[in-house]
């Protein structure tokens, strides 16, 4: 292993996973904080995935500080903590405090704050971060229901979770190259900065900031930064190819828990298309008039060749309801745990194939189908892979981040899989 990866949720490590593999390193995903016997898979690269996102901050540093010990075990010189290309975070953190234990841990003078994904229109120009043409503040990530950000400054939203100087590498200094972001990193340092918000505005500029952390011992950002990272290691040259991905056969079925304009449009196309699809009813869940396997049972009734539907995606003013009748955490945590138990009896009842929306919603999924490890196939789009449960029996998994992916993202998914039976 030469490079280690913590991501914070499991979308964002699939994510990122996927863009190493296209980079051409060796990449295995595993699942959740390591314990003392944990031992490094052999890879190139590997992502350890959490669920620290909007989780305590303590716990959150102390589930990453062990995944970085275990990848520093392994061999990794380079650490890349990956989070969201929106930034997403409570007021509380966690990327601030995780970023500060890791530097600490890591011994790092200066790390890069850079979630930029051109890919999917993650953009950020003097410190700003851009949805599309929106700054971040104006983009439907306003209205996230666990993570809303208020502010599209990036220097702003990091100095606000750390006790550490932030400063700003410009795109005027990044269109110069490398040395000269390698210059301002130094001078950063020398002003006492421990972190810099890096511009980025195309694939170009990743790959200059790229060659320029390449000696630094921590790196911070969305998968975008991972496009820079492998050129670094040049002995990683068993390229990682998916072309051998097999799917396996079976029935398949949609959970969407996101509720990301992304991932309402994805609903409403599947529903215009004809799907079998029911909504989840959290007032119903909460009065135990809803369960698990009244879901299930549902879906399961459905024509084999049926890709059932089952979704708690819901408008702003639907969501704030929810929370406003049972409370922001455990509105959250019922549907997540309905979802993941769902997806269980689903995978009991001979499903195979499984598209996940929404980021917190496929973390809940994965650890309660146990799984601990990924195999990462092909991209269905930017950003998300399809992949194959490796530790287990055979299934295969694409965990989409709730902003990801076009409106027809559900039929092309599995068209994609239908053609690697």
């Amino acid at each position: 292993m030469r490079l280690g990866v913590i991501a914070d949720d499991m979308t964002g490590a699939t994510d990122v996973a996927l863009m190493l593999t296209k980079s051409g390193m060796r990449v295995v995903q595993t699942i959740g904080a390591p314990g003392p016997d944990w031992a490094a898979p052999a890879a190139d690269a590997v992502v350890i995935a959490l669920k620290s996102r909007t989780i305590d901050p303590a716990d959150a540093v102390s589930q990453s500080l062990a995944a970085c010990r275990a990848l520093t075990a392994g061999g990794a010189s380079q650490i890349l903590f990956k989070y969201c290309s929106t930034f997403d975070s409570t007021a509380k953190g966690n990327i601030g405090p995780v970023a500060d234990a890791l530097a600490d841990a890591l011994n790092a003078p200066l790390a890069l704050v850079c979630p930029a994904f051109p890919e999917a229109g993650r953009t950020i120009f003097q410190g700003h971060l851009f949805v599309g043409a929106d700054p971040l503040d104006e983009s439907p990530m306003k209205d996230h229901p666990l993570t809303p950000m208020r502010d599209s400054s990036l220097v702003r939203l990091m100095a606000a979770q750390t006790q550490r100087k932030v400063g700003l590498i410009p795109f005027a200094t990044v269109a110069k190259g490398a040395d000269a972001v390698s210059a301002a990193c130094a001078a950063l340092i020398a002003e006492g900065c421990r972190y810099a918000v890096a511009d980025a505005v195309t694939n170009d500029n990743l790959l200059t900031l790229g060659a320029a952390a390449a000696a630094h011992r921590l790196v911070t950002g969305g998968s975008g930064i991972a496009l820079g990272l492998p050129a670094n290691f040049p002995d990683t040259s068993a390229r990682g190819d998916v072309r051998r991905f097999e799917a396996p056969s079976g029935r398949a079925a949609v959970l969407a828990g996101s509720c990301s304009t992304a991932t309402r449009a994805q609903v409403a196309a599947a529903q215009a298309a004809g799907a079998p699809n029911r909504a989840i009813d959290v007032g119903a869940l909460a009065r135990g008039d809803l369960t698990a396997a009244d879901l299930a049972d549902w879906a399961l009734s459905q024509s084999s060749h049926a890709a059932p539907l089952i979704y708690s995606t819901a408008d702003p003013a639907s969501v704030a309801d929810a929370q406003k009748a049972l409370g922001v955490g455990r509105a959250g945590e019922l549907v997540e745990q309905t979802i993941a138990d769902t997806a269980a009896l689903l995978i009991e009842g001979g499903v195979r194939r499984l598209i996940v929306a929404g980021g917190e919603t496929s973390g809940a999924v994965i650890q309660r189908l146990g799984v601990r490890a990924l195999e990462i196939g092909p991209e269905i789009a930017p950003g998300v892979p399809w992949t194959k449960v490796i530790d287990g029996p055979p299934i295969a998994v694409a965990l989409k981040s709730g902003n990801f992916g076009g409106p027809d993202f559900f039929a092309r998914a599995l068209v994609m899989l239908d053609a690697r039976s």
